[in-house]
């Protein structure tokens, strides 16, 4: 998957991302907060690094700083409309998940260039179809 939109709105609490397939035509939204949401978006539109870490770059100097490195973002299930995800992160051969909001777990994959992969499981895409 890739991150296709960002709806960023003044008069609503929540805003919107789509992820969309990168070879195909599945695409489905994602509630996320304002914070989440101008960070991607400042990531997605800038070119460069800010000239202070931000949290999700916190984030990825701790990670690095333990001898890992991260993978992927993988949007690994949705209960009740609400989404789950994990950063996978390698350090040497062992592969660490760890639990994240999807909207974090993006707002960090932006930080790479390219960025990280977004993976979402066949079972979250299935319960998308039946619920759109």
């Amino acid at each position: 998957m890739q991150l296709s939109r960002i709806i960023i709105s003044e008069i609503s609490d929540n805003q919107v991302i789509y992820l969309k397939e990168v070879e195909g035509e599945r695409q489905f939204p994602i509630l996320i907060g304002i914070f989440e949401a101008t960070s991607i978006d400042r990531r997605v539109k800038a070119k460069g690094n800010p000239q202070r870490p931000l949290t999700h770059d916190l984030i990825v100097s701790i990670a690095e700083a333990l001898g890992a490195h991260l993978e992927s973002v993988v949007i690994a299930d949705l209960q009740d409309q609400t989404y789950f995800a994990h950063l996978r992160l390698k350090r040497g051969e062992e592969i660490i998940e760890i639990d994240s909001r999807p909207s974090d777990a993006i707002a960090i994959a932006v930080t790479f260039q390219p960025p990280l992969p977004i993976f979402v499981t066949e079972e979250v895409l299935e319960k998308i179809a039946g619920k759109l």
